[in-house]
């Protein structure tokens, strides 16, 4: 393999709305941003990614775009853009942006000429359709109800994949793809390390449309299905990367959901169209196909088979970012742990994930242990994702608070509630109005209490991060083999990180009781643990509940 800038690198992703708000609007900004630059060094992350700042309506928090080219005033300005790049540098930093091209706002230029002539150049910028008596497929959008809405004002219909705001992209005409790799080289030209592509498994559509069975008594089906029979979506891809990304050493992480196994090393290996994609085999454990109203818990056992699988599955193909929250995912102490999440649980899980293979990626606030939000009403769910989910347990014969409750665990807004400075009014977010209410456990959860603990999950993650960029261990962690450990011991989730020299050995209790395992080899060093002892006799370890340890093992004449 290829070495890369990045492959050594922790990255951390920001939402603008809700990181810092510097002029009291109530909506996070750029230069919140460069405020909080300190911080995140402190931190000790390397790669900013931030969530979408461009020109929007907003329909869907910034992923409808309205012009590629141009910050959104509520966030600031280019030049404000321009000095964050700029600040990020003096500081080892490297920005990423969100590249969203599966689709565009309805405000976007290119579709209101295709409203104002369907039959033009701007029409075949988009899939469009005939109105007819039935619609050209069945197929469902992410967000609930069909992929087609009418063309205001014409006798079409177009796609969207998402909101009805968000209109489909064709990428079979060449002028749309032209037009999406200018935008993609203005902006890495402007000094980005890259971009975190959006929903970039979409972009290819089995045409002609056709129905497949419904999955719901709406008569729908799920785009999964529609994804499984798209082909061919390798010379779109293979073609942006070489007009713009491998110009330029770009870092870029894709979206990916439903990859085929045979696609896996044309998309992240050694000349992959992306330098890494998702690892979302976690954060699809009990979904179910129905809706939010049916999905059940994880299970411990459950979560490290995810993990264990996708991790033997890339072997030493390529490189995952390895993830366990984000803005589209509750919160993953109050998702993947049972019951009320305690600290060293929540210590466990972050180091668990954090030491798999791959890019470690960290969404703000789980530092300091964030956790879902309560609501009282779907009148305070935000998340159009959410109250879509909300409609569909209404219709599945749930009641208002049997649909409430449903959806509160899984509702984006878990994650995009302001991030929780300090314990003052709005969690020092904002001196204003927020635009989405603050978590009400701020006072017992906020960025400056945890700083000034040594034993803090704060604390912990600096400490994650300064393990995985020791000299003595960076190239076990960052390029080692990963070898599961006791996989039939229940709650127990072990595994190996083998270098060339050294050999490591990570192991989390994920339950609150304890319980005992076999060693392979002798203890020379615990690297890293979550309590403040670890008892160790012979060849056991006694793990209390919720233990986490990171062991460097000496495995003379044993076997891994």
């Amino acid at each position: 393999m290829n070495r890369q800038w990045w492959h050594d690198k922790i990255a951390y992703q920001i939402y603008p709305k809700s990181f810092y708000d510097s002029n009291g609007d109530g909506i996070g900004d750029l230069p919140g941003i460069i405020e909080k630059l300190d911080y995140l060094s402190y931190l000790g992350v390397d790669i900013l990614w931030l969530s979408p700042i461009y020109q929007s309506p907003l329909a869907d928090q910034g992923y409808d775009i309205s012009d590629y080219y141009k910050i959104d005033p509520r966030f600031g300005t280019m030049e404000d853009m321009d000095r964050l790049i700029a600040e990020a540098k003096k500081r080892n930093m490297y920005i990423l942006m969100d590249l969203v091209v599966n689709h565009c706002s309805d405000e976007h230029p290119w579709f209101q000429k295709a409203i104002e002539d369907p039959e033009g150049e701007y029409g075949n910028f988009f899939y469009l359709a005939d109105i007819g008596e039935e619609k050209p497929c069945n197929w469902r959008s992410y967000f609930g109800g069909s992929v087609w809405s009418p063309l205001p004002g014409t006798q079409k219909q177009y796609l969207h994949m998402f909101h009805k705001k968000q209109p489909d992209l064709n990428w079979e005409n060449p002028r749309v793809r032209k037009e999406i790799y200018k935008n993609i080289n203005w902006w890495l030209e402007k000094g980005l390390a890259g971009f975190r592509i959006d929903a970039i498994i979409n972009i290819k559509k089995p045409l002609l449309f056709s129905d497949y069975p419904a999955d719901r008594e709406d008569g729908l089906c799920r785009p999964e299905a529609m994804l499984s029979e798209a082909s061919g979506i390798g010379e779109f891809l293979a073609e942006m990367r070489d007009e713009t990304f491998a110009k330029y050493q770009a870092f870029t992480v894709g979206e990916v959901f439903n990859e085929k196994p045979e696609e896996l090393e044309e998309f992240i290996g050694e000349n992959g169209y992306f330098s890494t994609m998702f690892d979302f085999h976690e954060a699809v454990i009990g979904q179910s196909p129905k809706g939010a109203y049916d999905n059940r818990p994880v299970t411990p056992e459950e979560y490290k088979k995810a993990c264990f699988t996708a991790q033997e599955k890339i072997g030493n193909m390529g490189f995952y970012s390895n993830l366990i929250e984000n803005h589209d995912e509750p919160r993953g102490v109050s998702h993947y742990l049972p019951g009320p999440p305690c600290e060293a649980a929540k210590k466990m899980l972050a180091g668990l994930y954090f030491m798999l293979r791959g890019i470690p990626f960290i969404y703000q606030g789980q530092e300091i242990g964030m956790e879902n939000t309560k609501v009282s009403s779907i009148e305070e769910i935000d998340d159009i994702s959410a109250r879509g989910e909300y409609e569909t347990a209404l219709r599945a014969g749930l009641s208002r608070d049997e649909a409430l409750a449903a959806v509160i665990p899984v509702s984006r807004d878990n994650a995009r509630t302001p991030m929780q400075w300090e314990d003052s009014p709005n969690a020092g977010f904002t001196t204003g109005t927020p635009w989405l209410s603050v978590n009400p456990n701020y006072h017992r959860i906020h960025a400056a209490d945890q700083i000034q603990k040594e034993d803090s999950l704060f604390q912990f993650y600096r400490n994650l991060i300064r393990v995985r960029k020791d000299p003595d261990y960076k190239e076990t962690l960052v390029y080692g083999s990963f070898v599961p450990y006791q996989k039939e011991q229940k709650n127990l989730m072990a595994y190996f990180r083998k270098g060339a020299e050294k050999t490591l050995l990570v192991m989390g209790n994920f339950q609150a009781e304890p319980q005992e395992a076999v060693l392979p080899g002798k203890v020379t060093r615990t690297v890293l643990n979550n309590l403040p002892n670890v008892e160790i006799k012979g060849n056991k370890i006694m793990l209390e509940g919720w233990q986490y340890v990171l062991l460097e093992m000496d495995l003379t004449g044993g076997k891994v």
